[in-house]
Formats: C-alpha cells, structure tokens, sequence
C-alpha cells in the first residue's frame, strides 16, 4: 500500500483507500476489497524468528466516503506460525446536522477460505458492540469462533452502517502473536431435550441478546432470569454469528430447554432463525433487491429451524422488514414492551389472515419475544405459550408453525381460547372449527392474571365483542357468532387505554381460530 510508514515497531498503511481501490460485486451487496495487509516484509517483535514467538503489528488507516458499499473487506495475508490474531479499530464521530445521520462502522472477520456469500470463510462478527476481538484455536472474543489460525489471505470485514456527509475516517490495527497453537477444544451444544409435561403449554423467549452480540448479559445470567421469569424454553439469538452456540449447555437443565438460532441482521431488516441444528451460519449480506433472502429461509429450514420476520415495522435503520411474508414460518409481531410499531405490526398480521380465511390458504402464526439485551430489559417479556406434545426442539418448533399458540406479558398471565359449534365440534387456538356457514358458534375465553383488563374479540371484520374482566382479572368471556359473520376469531386482552380512542397495551393476543369450511 502507499504512503507506507515505518514507526514504533509496527507498520501504518495510510491514504484513502475508497480513491485506490475497484468496486467488486458479490452477487448480493456490493462490497469493496482493499489492498492487502502483508507481515511477510517485518520481523516479528520478541525473540527472532515466528518459530520462536513474538508478535506483528501494522496499522492501516482510510476513510469511507458517503455511499460506501455495504461492506469493504480487509484482505490480512497470514504466515504460517500463527498462534493467535487480535484486532482493533476506532473510527471518527463527527458532528451531524440534526435529521442526518453519523459514522457508525461495524466489523468482522473471515479465514482464509474467504468472504464467499454463505462460503465457510465466516469466523466472527460484532457489529458495532466491541472496538477489538482475539481469535486462536481454542478461544475466542465472544462473537467469534475459535479455530485453527491457517495461513492464507483472511479478511477483516467492515460494515459502514451509516457514513456522515463528512466521510467515515477509520484505523485498523492488526497484531499476529507467533507461537504454538493450543489444542482445539471440540464444541458442547445443549440437549433438544429437556423433562416436559406431555403435551402441555409451554413457555418461552426466542429473541434474545448476550454478550456474543450486542448484548451486556452472559449465558449464566439470562438462564438465571429465563427461570425467574417462568419460562421453559429459550433461544439464543445473536446478532450475525452462531458463536454462543458452544456456551449454552451448561444452562440447560432439565427445567429449561435452550434452542439455539441467530438474529440474521440484513440492511433490509431482521429475521429470527429459532431452534437451528448447533453450529449453523446463517449470512446476512444481502438486500431485497438481491433476491437472495428466499435461499437462506431454505437454509434455515433445512437446518431444522424456523424462519421469524422480527420487529417488522421497527423505525431503527435497517430495521424494517422488506423481504415479504412469503418464506416466513412465524412473524414477530410483539417486541419487548408494547410501543406503537408493534400495533402497526398487529394491525398488517391481521389484515392477512383474512386473505388466509378464505378458502383455507396459508397463514402465518404470530410470536412474541422479549428482545432483551442488557438491565433494566426482562427476559420473558412478552413470552410465547406454546401447545406441544413434549418440552422437546422438534415438539416446540412444531407448536410454533402451526400456530398453537399465544403470546402474554409475563408468566402471570394465562389464557384459555376455544370454539365449539356444529354437532359437538370443537376447536383451539391455531385450529379450524369445520362448520356450516350458518351454524351457531360459541367462542369462548378464560383468563387469570389480567387485572384490570378487558377482552377483545378480532375478526376480518375488526373487533365485534369486547367485555370488561373482573377487577382481579380472572374471569371467562363467551360470543355467539356464525362462520358467515366471522371467518377468524383472535382474542386480545388489553390493559386500560392510555391515548384514547387508541387501544391500551395488550396482557395477552392469542393467534386465530378460522371458522367454515366444513
């Protein structure tokens, strides 16, 4: 690279790399790749020879400008002898107008099988939640995945999130240490299997962030507060890499089954992958323009998960979902506590499933989950109460696509929701009550824990029957109707409005029971 300096026992690389450089295209998100970072020129710092330890370091410095592609690679050509890699970066936050958005740059890294879209090359990601991270054979920074350090060309990779009109000055600081590589220890998964109830109702929170992500919390402490908070399952769900898939086992129990999955983070929006085989990558370099989301739905599926639309109408960058409802098995209509894009999310689940009530067609479930990353967030909030035959993954995921079940506030609250017509017919959440379209139907609910609430029952027409609880909030609601009137019952139990005439937050929304077609 030009401008090349030599000081203080390491390398700095400057000038602006973006005016040097070509534009290469992935076949999903553009991205850029710079020129290389080469140790071979340099003695290692210690005592003589890599063979005998010591450590490198260069330093190369850039700026991005505005439009920068998604993702600009760092090629890093790695000797052999290499026992670790470490790597650090800062990069400028200028002052902005108001309305324009900063620099915020995120970073990751690839081996030398490299930066191929859904390629084996991935070893880690961090987003923007850690300034450095370490990676040898048997450790890593949380978010990274231990491994063999081969020689080849690896690659650091940036994610210019936002770029302020000023342009996204960075430095990276790379440091090979030289040595013996300690033994590779192989990695622990949790059981798919913990001691359930037989088919009964169960709890869980499918969204949620440790330190392996942007999260604060270790694995210790979020199954700690997963029981506290009554639930019986969880999934862990970082944000880009599969690294806490390894550090979950020690958690389970036999009270608590943990899932594991990813929050694939894309600039077009986030999807949960829940309940995936243990060790699976899912990539996230794409947008919807790239047509690519449908092959990695496949993928999830095939790694026995299930694919989850998150926060769907959240207002963060890169935050609402753009991909369509086509590949979704579920779709996250209650994030963490109850704002007004989680209504508007509402709002659009329920405008498809009149598309779904007629003629029987598919629908999509709805989840909730708490999305909690650090204190003061609860785990558990909302939680999903799911009907299964057993407390085991294939049971759980099962309950969860076919919509058996509910999501509620916290584990005091429980619900109840049936219908019954016809000739002793009967039906549950998530079920169709076959009947004539004039045959009269009883549509029941039970609730307790739900203090000073009120029940709402939601058709394709909107809400027809509402009823006030009893001031300890257990109570039982009952509505006649016919399969012509309605062809899906939901029921919601809300908290007293805030903002009238706008609904108060929910305690509890049940997924539909459809009416007809027998």
């Amino acid at each position: 690279m030009c401008n090349e300096e030599e000081h203080a026992g390491h390398t700095s690389h400057a000038g602006d790399a973006m005016a040097r450089r070509g534009l290469i295209v992935t076949g999903a998100a553009a991205a850029l790749t710079l020129g290389s970072v080469s140790f071979a020129s340099a003695a290692p710092r210690g005592s003589g020879t890599p063979r005998d330890g010591g450590t490198q370091t260069e330093v190369v410095r850039g700026t991005l400008p505005p439009g920068s592609p998604d993702y600009v690679y760092l090629p890093v050509d790695v000797p052999r002898g290499v026992r670790e890699i470490r790597v650090s970066y800062t990069y400028e936050k200028p002052a902005v107008p108001a309305g324009t958005a900063g620099n915020a740059l995120d970073i990751g890294l690839f081996d030398e099988r490299g930066t191929e879209l859904g390629g084996e090359g991935f070893r880690g990601w961090s987003g923007g939640a850690r300034s450095e991270f370490f990676v040898r054979a048997d450790d890593a920074t949380p978010g990274y995945i231990p491994g063999p350090i081969r020689p080849g060309t690896w690659y650091i990779a940036l994610g210019p999130y936002t770029v302020a009109p000023q342009g996204l000055p960075y430095e990276v600081t790379v440091t090979l240490e030289y040595g013996p590589a300690p033994e590779r220890r192989k990695p622990v998964h949790p059981a798919e299997r913990a001691k359930g109830r037989g088919r009964a109702w169960y709890r869980g929170d499918c969204h949620i962030h440790s330190w392996h992500s942007d999260g604060r919390r270790t694995p210790a402490e979020i199954a700690a507060l997963a029981r506290a908070a009554g639930l019986d399952f969880i999934n862990s769900s970082e944000h880009n890499t599969h690294s806490a898939h390894a550090h979950w086992a020690d958690q389970a129990g036999d009270d608590l089954l943990i899932l594991v999955g990813e929050e694939v983070t894309t600039r077009n929006g986030h999807v949960v992958a829940v309940g995936t085989d243990p060790g699976t990558f899912v990539d996230w370099r794409y947008r919807a323009r790239d047509n690519r989301f449908g092959h990695y739905a496949r993928a999830i599926r095939r790694a026995g998960g299930l694919v989850v639309p998150a926060h769907p109408h959240a207002t963060c960058i890169g935050c609402n979902w753009k991909f369509g409802f086509g590949d979704a098995d579920a779709v996250e209509i209650w994030n963490g506590p109850y704002t007004p894009d989680d209504e508007v999310s509402l709002a659009d689940w329920d405008s498809a499933l009149a598309v779904a009530a007629r003629g029987g067609k598919r629908w999509t479930p709805a989840m909730g989950s708490s999305d909690a990353h650090r204190d003061p967030d609860p785990i558990g909030t909302p939680q999903t109460v799911v009907l299964a035959d057993d407390l085991t993954r294939e049971a759980i995921l099962e309950g969860i696509r076919a919509g058996r079940s509910y999501i509620a506030e916290s584990k005091d609250v429980s619900v109840t929701f049936s219908a019954t017509g016809g000739r002793g017919r009967h039906a549950g959440i998530g079920e169709r009550l076959r009947v004539a379209d004039d045959d009269p139907v009883t549509v029941r609910l039970e609730v307790t824990g739900a203090p000073g609430c009120s029940v709402r029952f939601a058709t394709d027409q909107g809400v027809l029957h509402t009823a006030a609880l009893p001031a300890d909030g257990a109570g039982t609601v009952q509505w006649r109707t016919t399969a012509q009137y309605a062809g899906y019952v939901r029921a919601e139990v809300r908290h007293p409005a805030v903002l009238p005439p706008l609904p108060g937050a929910p305690a509890a929304l049940t997924n539909p029971i459809f009416l007809g077609g027998s």
